[in-house]
């Protein structure tokens, strides 16, 4: 009875959504709706609406999703949850030599989503740069997790958590209940999705040491916590890389002792067997893939930056020119792009967490005609995603930014290697590009016609190797008040780099697998009714929340605004069970 009356409240709260069960789904959060809306609260003894269902799932446990039963359709033999949405734009129509809006233009295009409610049970993850202070920090996270693990620091005893974690950690908007007051759900608890304990990690280095002496290295994590994983990582040895000497820095020389391309006798690296370096990836894939008994595989680059590679016809510009290219042993052909290719060879998602442009038109063509996703380029996680959220509020406060300073010092091995002026400049690049959407969208403070039209961007990166993984990240805005006036507002912000990292690999992670098992169906007008539905474009730019410089379709800019990001998740969820887009219009309190 108890099942019956929660289920009842969380119907009708939701506006009478029905309620839909997916097996193998155990993510603990799921309850935390049912949880929230019966505190909301409606009697106990309140029986079920008759539009509003509970399903069993195969265990006869009760974990549920609410849907809206007008949009959306469940099929029990499938799994699979169907909705409707019509998507809505206005198209401006400006005068191309002023910008004044000349019309508008309201659009419509109706679309059918279908959502694969299984979670696969074993989710493979590959990580380039395994041994690196990410790699090692991810693995830590996930075991000391899965075994809710106790340690102690200097404050006293910590529990194990996933707080940095957008998919694990923040809450969405649902709704309102029946006064009017906003419902907040765990965001991972609206539709189904991987539980990152359950993944099962490996990768490749450079270097041979073990996770457990990577972690050590890294000092990254208290020392308590290392001893209770050291049985469980001493073990676990990344498996060979591949190293070009040309992309990294040269200080990285030293630590490239585990190397497929090493030449005999250990002393030296082969960048004419390029091909055979492709191949030996995509074998170690598919090993990865079958002696773990994965149901999918995600590869994610988290190694050291590589310079930017030039985009040469005929090298890179294609998929059939760029694995010729490989074939060629040409010396554009980077490390990164050797297991970007081989990931989409092997059907397998592939993100870049670093700044360089692995993503050469050539890849981009790779991706498509393989159906495979990507997503890139670079992890947002400290002064970017600061940057991306100030920059926004001051413009669209109508203060006009006319200079940013952003310095940076760091003591890791990824500060080592950003001391080299070419690997600097890949990152220079993806940090620089985060403002430039919010200044084309205000023509009043940023006019073309103006001689101060831009804002002065100024990034320096230092490497320090006292401060270790605690990056000092120090920001100035210099901005235009009225009449004259100046604002200046500076930061100091000490970023635990690595921490600040595995979560978002963690959500970039998550989200992919989620993105994998959705398909979509565009509604022609007047076109008969048809069962095909069609996979995402490759580049997955949903993703974009957690990434400096978005990769975008071909001919389209990039979102950089946070806000706006994290906005077009929660939509894309909502839009899933049935739900209109989120707004703030609160006529609840606004209108009588």
């Amino acid at each position: 009875m108890e099942t019956v009356a929660l289920f009842s409240v969380a119907c009708k709260v939701a506006m009478c959504f029905e309620v839909a069960v997916y097996p193998r789904y155990i993510n603990r959060s799921v309850w935390g709706v049912g949880r929230l809306l019966l505190r909301l609260s409606l009697p106990r003894s309140s029986s079920a609406p008759p539009h509003c269902t509970t399903m069993t799932n195969n265990s006869g446990s009760a974990n549920a999703i609410p849907f809206n039963p007008q949009l959306c359709t469940l099929s029990r033999e499938t799994n699979e949850l169907v909705s409707s949405f019509k998507y809505q734009n206005t198209v401006i129509d400006t005068d191309p030599s002023t910008g004044a809006v000349r019309g508008l233009s309201p659009r419509e295009i109706n679309y059918n989503f279908k959502v694969d409610l299984s979670v696969p049970e074993k989710v493979g993850v590959l990580l380039v740069g395994f041994g690196g202070n990410n790699g090692s920090t991810l693995l830590a996270s996930i075991l000391a997790n899965r075994q809710k693990m106790v340690f102690n620091n200097k404050e006293g005893p910590q529990r194990a958590n996933f707080f940095g974690s957008m998919t694990q950690s923040s809450t969405m908007k649902l709704g309102v209940d029946v006064k009017g007051n906003d419902v907040f759900v765990p965001f991972n608890s609206v539709l189904p999705m991987a539980d990152p304990t359950e993944f099962v990690v490996d990768g490749w280095d450079i270097n041979n040491a073990n996770l457990f002496e990577a972690m050590q290295r890294g000092h990254v994590l208290e020392y308590d916590l290392q001893m209770k994983l050291k049985s469980q990582m001493e073990n676990i040895v990344p498996m060979k890389s591949v190293y070009y000497p040309d992309f990294i820095a040269l200080n990285q020389f030293d630590r490239a002792n585990n190397c497929i391309n090493a030449t005999q006798g250990g002393e030296g690296f082969s960048t004419a067997q390029k091909r055979k370096d492709l191949e030996q990836i995509r074998k170690d894939i598919r090993h990865f893939k079958a002696t773990n008994k994965l149901d999918k595989v995600i590869v994610l680059w988290t190694a050291n930056t590589e310079r930017c590679v030039d985009i040469i016809p005929s090298v890179n510009d294609s998929a059939d020119s760029l694995l010729k290219a490989i074939e060629d042993n040409h010396e554009e052909i980077a490390p990164s792009t050797i297991f970007a290719a081989a990931s989409i060879l092997e059907g397998v998602p592939y993100i870049n967490g670093s700044p360089q442009n692995t993503f050469v038109p050539g890849l981009i063509d790779l991706a498509e005609r393989h159906d495979v996703l990507i997503a890139g380029d670079d992890f947002k996680s400290g002064q970017t995603k600061l940057k991306s959220v100030l920059m926004q509020f001051l413009v669209d406060a109508g203060i006009k930014p006319v200079s940013i300073a952003s310095y940076n010092h760091l003591g890791n091995n990824d500060g080592k290697n950003l001391s080299s002026q070419r690997q600097f400049r890949s990152k220079e690049i993806s940090k620089s590009s985060v403002i430039d959407d919010c200044i084309q969208s205000n023509k009043i403070l940023y006019n073309d016609h103006k001689d101060k039209s831009k804002v002065n961007h100024c990034i320096v990166i230092k490497y320090l190797p006292a401060v270790g993984d605690s990056k000092v990240a120090m920001d100035e805005y210099y901005s235009e008040l009225m009449l004259g006036g100046h604002n200046r507002i500076s930061i100091h912000n000490v970023c635990e780099d690595s921490l600040l990292a595995a979560p978002l690999i963690i959500d970039l992670l998550v989200m992919t697998e989620f993105f994998s098992r959705i398909k979509y169906q565009k509604i022609e007008d007047g076109a008969p009714p048809s069962d095909k539905f069609s996979d995402f474009y490759p580049i997955l730019t949903f993703l974009s929340y957690w990434l400096k410089a978005p990769l975008t379709r071909k001919g389209f800019q990039p979102i950089n605004s946070l806000n706006r990001q994290r906005l077009a998740l929660e939509n894309f969820l909502r839009l899933l069970i049935g739900l209109p887009p989120n707004d703030e219009l609160r006529f609840e309190e606004r209108l009588v």
